[in-house]
This record gives structure tokens, C-alpha cells and sequence, in this order.
């Protein structure tokens, strides 16, 4: 949740009691059971010196990279270039800590068990429900600046064109972040020209890593968030449309790089947790062709959807309403667990359809729990070790228990976006509000040239249902709507064609 200055919207005071109910209703936990927070402070109590028999890279200086204000900071980089000597080639190496979440949490402890009963911190306006301890995700597990940490590095040789090479390292060392840097302000520096030289790689390799993926068929879509801004005292709440920077994509790609050395690393180890996503059907595809040409967008029919996507122009007012179909492409993503007595072989075909490769969750183990044991799994291949049996006991089950946090995080995160915008709207009832119309279809035989639509407003940045004439809602169209009504305690807004 963003939190630049707000000087209007809903009051904290006002939103609060609605949100408990909520947490209380979706079974949010808010806090931790007794024994659970004393294995967690003696955890954090510990301390990871040089004779420790880490790999000291304290020397390196690391950053981390993150929105404005978080303090749960799972992933650091350093980059550099890389001339060629002897048989290598031109290219970059990649440096990339990440939180050691195993080196706090004791297997089969209390903490452990409340990790696997949370599955994933869950953000709400008004707050993190964090999968571990705050003295920990926040506190000593955490990439903090210009303090000592123990963490797992990944080190990755890149060539000239950002193919990632064979010779991957990980192992558990101790780093020294020199920066915490924010999106906003590096992509001003990057706008500006102003950036230092490893500011520079993560935009040149990130943009690498960027074309790369598109030549694998995979493709990505800037879709404008609906995001909950607080201000700075928290007093204050608003709905925004946020649309992502540059520099967010850059960072992205440097954990998706990782997450794809990750699943190399498995696949040689023959065990493993990986990320999933079937290939969009055919049928959807032709379906979002017809959507394109709707609204006037050009999509030849020699290019696949991810050669389109990168010809299209986001600023059109059009792009909002493709943005929210194209979405439907890409769904029910899973895990595929492997090398267990139950699934012994590695699967032969199991990618990630959006990334076009085989990719493993290792990046943001204080807010994930699957990351803590693909992490677990390339440290012990790495070392000539095997797999903990405390890793591959736990594989079986970890599909289901993400599958269940992950519905009940957005759950929690969509019901507080209706829940705010229920409270923005209360005191306009009968008012008059613009938007455009990003999903439409019919009502059914018995209403006919009857829509139903959702409509996304431009202020407040509102996405909700409307039922009216079909001509009226058309998808792409701009649509002027009237607040009939908006009930917090239902969580509901009703608007109608003004």
C-alpha cells in the first residue's frame, strides 16, 4: 500500500472497525501465539559473526530496492559488468541476498507451525499481518541498511545479451546493504540521467532480462493498480490508479532471473517446488483478438499475444479496458512439487506460461513461506548435500497451504478495496461521476439489450458493477454513472447510466 501525503478521503477512525470485522470474518490472524513470538525473539537475539563459517561478502556494496516506507526487505543486489578474459565472454554478474529466513526458524517448532498456518503476510490499508514476528521480518531477518546480516547469495553470470550461464553459485553468507533505495526516487534519478554506474546495470540488464522473455513467448502487462494510499500521519485513505515505473519492471526482472536459476538448480538437484501457469487457451486468445479489434487496437494475425502487447499504446483510454480482459489470459497459477516419494520424477513439462521457463519461488522468503524451502533446496545441492529431510517432508503440502493463504490474502486485500470505496462513495450518493467501461457483457435472454459492466471511475479510482442499456456499455466506452448507493456494512455500491 503506497503512503504519499493524502489530503482527503476516508477517515482512519471510520474504516478501522469495518476492517477488523473484515480480518475477523476472513480469519486474518493479527497476532502470534505465545510460544511462536518466544522462539522468534530468541531468534532474533542471535548473532552471525565472521567465524560463523558464512561466505563474507561485506565488501560488496549490496542495495536493496523497494516502495517507499518497507521494512520487510527480503532481496538485495549488486551488479557488475563483466570484461572478457581468457574463455569468458563479455557479460554481467548478478549478486543477489536474500533474507535467511531457515537460519531464524526452527523445522517442526512453534514458529514453523504458525508460518504454514499463515502461508504469506497479508497487507491491508491499515497494516501488515506479517507470516513471521515483526522482530524478525522487520528487525533482524530483514536486508536492513548498514547493518550486518546473515543471507543466502545467489551469484549468476550473465553473457552480453543477459542469458543467464550455467555456472550458478549460492551459499550462506554474511552482507552489508549500503542503501535502501525507493522506486520513486530511482526512477527520477534514471529519468534525470543522474544515476550511479550500478543504477545504470540494473537498468540495462533489466531491460535485457525484459526482451528476453518476450523472445521466449512470455509477456507481461502493465496493468494500472487500484491501490489504497494512507497518508503520512495514517489518518487518511483514498483510492488511486497507480501505474507501475520503469524501474519496479527493472527490479522485477532481477527476482524472476533468480527464481529461473532457482528451477535450473532443481531440476539438476531432482527435487523441488515449482511455480506454475498452463498456456492460455486458444479459444481465450481468439477471444481477446475480438476484444482488441473492438477497441481499435491493431493486433495482425501473424503475432502472437506477446508481440502484441508490446505495440500497444498505454495511454490511449482504451488500454484500461484491454488491460482488464487480457488479465483472463493468465490464470490459476499453482506449485508442482517434486522428488518426493509421492511425485519422485521431475516434471517434464511444468513452466510458467507468462515467464516462458521453469521458475521456483525463492526471493521473498519473510513474506512467503514456499521461498524458505526452494532456498533450503539449492543451498544443499550447491554444497554437494542432501536435501534436508525436513524440506522434502514438507513439499507435499505446500501447493495447498500457499493455495489457501493466497485466497485468503486477496480475499482480504479486494473486500478492503470494497470496503473503501463503499465509504468514498457514502456522502455522493446522487451524484454524477465519469468513467470507462473496462468489462461488459449481456445480461441474459430475459433483459435484452441489457448490460452488465464494470466501470472503472476516475475519481475516486472506483471499479464497480453497472446495469443499463448495452449500447451504452460498450467495452472501451466512456460512461457517465450515477451513486444510487454504497453500503460499508455490505461492502457495496450500486450506480446506475446517469
Amino acid at each position: 500500500m503506497s503512503t504519499r501525503a493524502v489530503q482527503a478521503g476516508a477517515a482512519a477512525e471510520v474504516l478501522g472497525p469495518y476492517l477488523e470485522r473484515l480480518r475477523a470474518e476472513l480469519e486474518i490472524p493479527a497476532d502470534y501465539p505465545a510460544d511462536a513470538r518466544a522462539e522468534a525473539e530468541v531468534a532474533a537475539a542471535h548473532e552471525f559473526g565472521s567465524d560463523s563459517g558464512r561466505h563474507d561478502l561485506r565488501e560488496l556494496p549490496f542495495v536493496t530496492l523497494d516502495p517507499v516506507g518497507s521494512r520487510d526487505l527480503d532481496q538485495a543486489f549488486f551488479l557488475r559488468r563483466v570484461e572478457a578474459t581468457g574463455d569468458d565472454t563479455d557479460g554481467f554478474e548478478v549478486f543477489y541476498a536474500i533474507a535467511d529466513v531457515a537460519s531464524f526458524v526452527e523445522p517442526g517448532g512453534a514458529l514453523d507451525a504458525e508460518t504454514h498456518r499463515r502461508a504469506l503476510t497479508v497487507y491491508g490499508p491499515d497494516g501488515r499481518f506479517g507470516l513471521h514476528p515483526a522482530v524478525l521480518s522487520e528487525g533482524a531477518a530483514s536486508l536492513l541498511p548498514e547493518v550486518d546480516r546473515p543471507a543466502v547469495v545467489w551469484r549468476m553470470r550473465l553473457d552480453s545479451s543477459g542469458a543467464l550461464l550455467d555456472d550458478i553459485e549460492v551459499r550462506r553468507s554474511i552482507v552489508r546493504s549500503r542503501a535502501q533505495l525507493d522506486y520513486p526516487s530511482v526512477q527520477a534519478r534514471l529519468d534525470a540521467g543522474t544515476t550511479d554506474e550500478l543504477l545504470r546495470l540494473l537498468a540495462e540488464i533489466g531491460q535485457l532480462r525484459i526482451d528476453a522473455q518476450f523472445a521466449r513467448g512470455g509477456a507481461t502487462l502493465e496493468v494500472p493498480d487500484q491501490e489504497i494510499e494512507r497518508s503520512d500521519d495514517a489518518k487518511r485513505y483514498r483510492l488511486v490508479l497507480r501505474e507501475p515505473l520503469a524501474c519496479e519492471e527493472f527490479n522485477a526482472q532481477l527476482s524472476l532471473l533468480t527464481g529461473i536459476a532457482a528451477a535450473t538448480v532443481q531440476r539438476r538437484a531432482g527435487v523441488g517446488i515449482w511455480r506454475t501457469l498452463d498456456p492460455a487457451r486458444d479459444e481465450d486468445v481468439e477471444r481477446l483478438r475480438r476484444v482488441a479489434a473492438s477497441l481499435g487496437f491493431d493486433w495482425a494475425p501473424e503475432d502472437s499475444y506477446a508481440q502484441f502487447v508490446r505495440t500497444i499504446d498505454v495511454a490511449r483510454p482504451e488500454y484500461a479496458a484491454f488491460a482488464t480482459e487480457a488479465t483472463r489470459l493468465f490464470r490459476g497459477a499453482g506449485y508442482a512439487a517434486f522428488g518426493t516419494p509421492e511425485h519422485p520424477d521431475v516434471p517434464s513439462t511444468a513452466s510458467h506460461s507468462a515467464i516462458a521457463a521453469e521458475y521456483a519461488h525463492v526471493t521473498a522468503p519473510l513474506r512467503r513461506l514456499v521461498d524458505r524451502y526452494g532456498t533450503e533446496i539449492a543451498l544443499a545441492f550447491c554444497a554437494g548435500e542432501p536435501v534436508p529431510s525436513w524440506v522434502v517432508d514438507a513439499l507435499e503440502a505446500l501447493p495447498g497451504e500457499m493455495a489457501e493463504g493466497s485466497r485468503r490474502a486477496n480475499a482480504y486485500e479486494r473486500a478492503a478495496v470494497d470496503l473503501l470505496e463503499a465509504v468514498l462513495l457514502a456522502p455522493r450518493v446522487g451524484e454524477e461521476l465519469d468513467g470507462i467501461i473496462v468489462d461488459s457483457s449481456p445480461t441474459g435472454a430475459a433483459d435484452a439489450g441489457q448490460a452488465k459492466a464494470t466501470v472503472l471511475l476516475r475519481d475516486p479510482a472506483v471499479r464497480a458493477r453497472v446495469v443499463g442499456d448495452a449500447a451504452a456499455l460498450e467495452l472501451g466506452a466512456a460512461v457517465r454513472v450515477r451513486v444510487e448507493s454504497a453500503d460499508p456494512e455490505k461492502r457495496a455500491v450500486t450506480l446506475s447510466v446517469a
